[in-house]
């Protein structure tokens, strides 16, 4: 190409005398393109729902050059992504349970704050009739499998890939494709689009529309895990994306348009937080963008100006017998909720409503108690400080000057902040399932 340019241009030379000027000029702009070095291809971020792919792509870029935080931040993660090796896959079918549908593929959980109030017998295997202990989380909850291998699936497949983004290393991809590919895609062990049969109590209810927040936080960090290897994953192949795709639409229409989702979404608290997070998320992914945009901009008046007071906190959450756990866990969808609206143009982290309602307002809320400098005053069975870490982080990372200040203050949570390598709040006190 370079030599065709030069040629033209000597021949113009000869022919156009008055042109020989601005020919040479141009052989010239072109044989010191053809000869400069071209400076190397850098992968686009990955297009993820969520977390900012181009804080990941920084971060990722930070620890090839041996940035100490992030190679710290990586050695924690790599020693729970290699756990997740030598685990799963996981499949819906597995369950000893049939749910009242008749078919496995339908995912199936037990409400985990009701308990049995009478023997359990032949006549009556599970101690019925059942009556709610809010924050008590009933053991048998655990023998219907689905709800905790699908919480396995998530957070494997998540730190997995992740594991994967970072190091390079392909056991890591191709473990986390199979694991997704076990319970998504293949059709002798995917599971059915729907959670008609979540949290269901029992002789009561075969399912409830609260039990769509099983799914909640871990599903939306699985659509962002799915982001990642798209940007060129070993073993993740176009029929893999194509399968969880439709996999994605039919669940998102189960959402919006059935019984369940409609109850669910008009929830005043945590849950109908968690709805709109979840369903806008999975909009963005498959692209309808419109979906996604309505739900976060509706999100100011039906989440933030409901749920939230002047000072910061969340009555709904603040009266449960966890206060702190549901506090930190609604300001979890809050912030993802925000940081799904930074994807689409919209700035929910610095609205304010007409009360004074504000989400950077909520978070320094729980900062004194987060920082151990004053004490909780509201109930807790069981409080776990750390739990606000990320939700902190988030915060700062959006201006918020108090929490920005706290943050080497706060408690690490297990297994180190991973907050750096996956910049996006998570539900750190994790319980099998929340209710």
């Amino acid at each position: 190409m370079c030599a065709r340019i030069a040629g033209r241009g000597q021949l113009a030379h000869a022919i156009f005398g008055l042109l020989a000027l601005l020919t040479v000029s141009a052989v010239s702009l072109a044989a010191t393109a053809c000869t400069s070095p071209s400076k190397p291809h850098e992968p686009e971020p990955p297009r993820t729902v969520v977390m900012n792919g181009a804080q990941l792509a920084a971060a990722k870029a930070r620890y090839a050059a041996g940035d100490p935080e992030l190679v710290g931040a990586v050695g924690n993660l790599t020693v729970q992504a290699d756990q997740w090796l030598r685990q799963g896959p996981w499949t819906v079918v597995d369950k000893d349970q049939t749910p009242p549908s008749g078919d496995k593929h339908d995912y199936f959980s037990q409400a985990p704050y009701f308990w049995p109030t009478a023997p359990k017998t032949a006549a009556n295997p599970y101690g019925c009739p059942y009556v709610e202990k809010d924050g008590q989380r009933n053991p048998d909850v655990d023998k219907m499998t689905d709800r905790p291998e699908v919480g396995k699936v998530f957070e494997a497949v998540y730190e997995l890939t992740l594991a994967w983004y970072y190091t390079a290393q392909p056991a890591y991809a191709q473990h986390a494709t199979d694991i997704l590919r076990a319970w998504f895609v293949t059709p002798a062990t995917r599971m059915n689009p729907n959670l008609n049969h979540a949290q269901f109590i029992p002789c009561q209810k075969d399912g409830r529309s609260i039990g769509i927040i099983d799914f909640s936080q871990g599903f939306t960090s699985l659509l962002d895990a799915t982001a990642i290897l798209d940007t060129g994953a070993p073993g993740w192949t176009a029929t893999d994306r194509d399968g969880f795709t439709a996999w994605n639409k039919q669940f998102l229409d189960w959402l919006r348009q059935g019984t369940f989702g409609r109850e669910e979404a008009a929830q005043k608290n945590n849950h109908g937080t968690f709805f709109d997070m979840q369903a806008a998320a999975i909009a963005l992914k498959i692209g309808d963008t419109t979906t996604a945009r309505n739900l976060i901009l509706d999100a100011r008046t039906t989440r933030i100006d409901a749920q939230l007071s002047s000072d910061g906190g969340q009555p709904a959450e603040l009266a449960r017998t966890r206060g702190w756990h549901y506090s930190t866990f609604n300001l979890v969808a809050l912030t993802r909720l925000a940081a799904i609206g930074d994807h689409l143009g919209v700035d929910l982290w610095h609205y304010t409503g007409p009360k004074g309602a504000n989400i950077l307002k909520a978070v320094d809320f729980l900062i004194p108690a987060a920082t151990r400098t004053t004490p909780w005053v509201y109930p807790d069975l069981d409080p776990h400080w750390y739990a606000a870490n990320d939700i902190v982080q988030a915060a700062a990372d959006h201006g918020d000057a108090a929490a920005r200040a706290a943050v080497p203050r706060l408690e690490t949570p297990p297994g180190g902040n991973l907050y750096p390598v996956r910049p996006a709040a998570e539900q750190l006190d994790s319980i099998a399932t929340t209710g």
